[in-house]
């Protein structure tokens, strides 16, 4: 019997029980489905945090305290981390540096900023005069604050537009004085708008000179340095060069320099890492799917056993009898796996309302792929017994 008749009887085993069928194939579609979906976030999560910490600025290096090291998709930080850097060694980075662009330096804490009768906690960066260049921050209205406004720890900031519109609404907020930890203010401008990442609101945070962050919290130490390299091509030796000129300064333990190329390198493995798993996890509900396709497979070599016997009498061959009931299960997971594909990029679809999600070739295909392997797979058992059915013992079964 040639491969199109055993095709042909093959289908029509399926018709006869199109319910049967149907439900069968349900596993091998939620799998396929789930698999694409969960890849799709992944993978447009993994897409998303790149590009935005690519919009952070180029070419930049960082200087943290404490040492750090990238390990297996991670960091690895000393247990203890005393905090040394200082405005001095900012300083330093920036007049004896050949190879930085520009640097700047930040100083993180929380405060309540209050303008009338409207309160808001929220982030307050204390950064220096050259933070807009270095983390590709610019202002949208009004200016940052200068240079020397810095070195004389004055009462100014820029707001982000979170704050605005929470403290302001319609009223411009520039030149306006609003009170940060007790302090008074004189609002400079507003920056651009970022938007949120990883669901962390971007805009929510104000910016005021070091040196006045530094008053307000009462620390003479600084949170890190950015240093924008002059280009991508010299980033590697302004690591090396940032690293020999605070080295004169701090022990290496007590400090770690870091370029924006290996922070992504791991976030790209971590991201990965997620993406296998999530993967992984999806794939589980395919097994599943196999399993039940094995399940109704024998289930029907038991209810033919009687057509099975009638077709080796006839002269059907153990081959011919095998590769109909491996024809059958490999059918239903191609089926299922068809619609589980339509069904994955429909809802990876929707899901780009709500987050972050891109289709992969690869993941359609892959999910293909396995939904016929698993069909064979699940289907050779169920074909092997029914191959190896005695005919006259077939025959006289009721």
């Amino acid at each position: 019997m040639d491969i199109l008749e055993s095709f042909r009887l093959a289908l029509g085993g399926l018709a006869a029980n199109k319910m049967r069928s149907a439900l069968t194939m349900l596993g091998v579609i939620i799998g396929v489905s789930a698999v694409i979906l969960l890849v799709s976030v992944a993978q447009g999560a993994k897409a998303y945090v790149t590009g935005e910490i690519q919009k952070l600025g180029s070419n930049l290096v960082m200087v943290i305290p404490g040492e750090v090291e990238f390990e297996h998709g991670g960091t690895q930080r000393a247990p203890t981390v005393q905090n040394k850097l200082t405005l001095e060694i900012l300083r330093a980075v920036e007049e004896e540096s050949s190879l930085a662009k520009n640097v700047t330096a930040i100083v993180q804490t929380t405060k309540v900023v209050k303008f009338g009768n409207r309160t808001r906690t929220t982030l307050v960066n204390g950064v220096t005069a050259s933070y807009p260049d270095v983390l590709n921050a610019p202002v949208e209205g009004g200016q940052f604050f200068s240079e020397s406004q810095v070195s004389g720890s004055k009462g100014v900031c820029t707001l982000g537009k979170t704050v605005v519109d929470d403290l302001f609404g319609d009223t411009d907020p520039i030149g306006e004085r609003i009170t940060i930890a007790g302090r008074k203010f004189t609002v400079l401008g507003v920056m651009e708008e970022k938007g949120q990442l990883m669901r962390i609101d971007q805009d929510d945070l104000v910016y005021i000179p070091i040196t006045t962050a530094q008053i307000l919290s009462d620390v003479d130490t600084i949170d890190s340095i950015m240093v924008e390299a002059r280009d991508a091509e010299s980033i590697d030796e302004t690591v090396s060069e940032v690293e020999k000129i605070i080295g004169k300064r701090l022990d290496g333990e007590d400090f770690s320099v870091v370029s924006q190329g290996e922070m992504l390198e791991v976030l790209e493995e971590v991201m990965g890492t997620l993406t296998l798993m999530l993967g992984g996890i999806a794939s589980i509900s395919l097994l599943v799917g196999g399993i039940g396709i094995m399940n109704i497979m024998l289930v029907s070599v038991i209810e033919r056993t009687r057509e099975i016997g009638i077709r080796k009498a006839v002269g059907a061959k153990t081959y011919d009898i095998s590769t109909q009931f491996i024809i059958e299960a490999t059918t239903l997971s191609l089926i299922g796996g068809t619609v589980g594909i339509i069904l994955g990029i429909l809802g990876s679809l929707v899901a780009r309302n709500f987050l972050p999600s891109q289709i992969t070739a690869w993941s359609v295909i892959l999910a293909f792929f396995f939904a016929a392997a698993v069909g064979i797979f699940f289907g050779v058992y169920p074909a092997y017994k029914a191959s190896r059915l005695d005919p006259i013992e077939a025959l006289r079964y009721e």
